[in-house]
């Protein structure tokens, strides 16, 4: 997805749709795929560098190490506005998120992610 790299590690198919976990990683001065919502639980565990996290209104960063908590219906978002490449792994449940990796990854090549500073 351009800038963004996003690996699953464990689909619906194996947790019987209780989960899905995946790690993101984004190159530096990288946006995420924008403000949304929908209606799973999103966890994020920062793996290396810092990202800046948006949870509802409210923007933060997230250094290595980091848990950040986006609860199902609430507005969220992810960044890496550093010089350093920095990655997450998430945890979404109920699974099944990935079927809808296509349409996202089509939605990024007509969106690329851009430079933070410029958005």
């Amino acid at each position: 997805m351009g800038r963004i790299n996003a690996v699953f590690k464990a689909d619906g198919a194996e947790t019987a749709e209780r989960y899905s976990i995946s790690e993101w990683w984004l190159e530096p001065h990288t946006t995420g795929p924008g403000a949304h919502t929908h209606p799973e639980d999103d966890a994020f565990y920062v793996l290396e560098g810092t990202m800046t996290f948006r949870v509802g209104d409210r923007w933060f960063d997230a250094p290595a190490g980091s848990f950040v908590l986006a609860p199902g219906g609430t507005t969220h978002d992810f960044q890496n506005r550093t010089d350093e490449r920095a990655g997450a792994l998430n945890v979404s449940a109920p699974g099944a998120f990935e079927p809808r990796m296509p349409g996202i990854v089509d939605w990024f090549r007509a969106h690329p992610p851009g430079d933070p500073a410029d958005a």
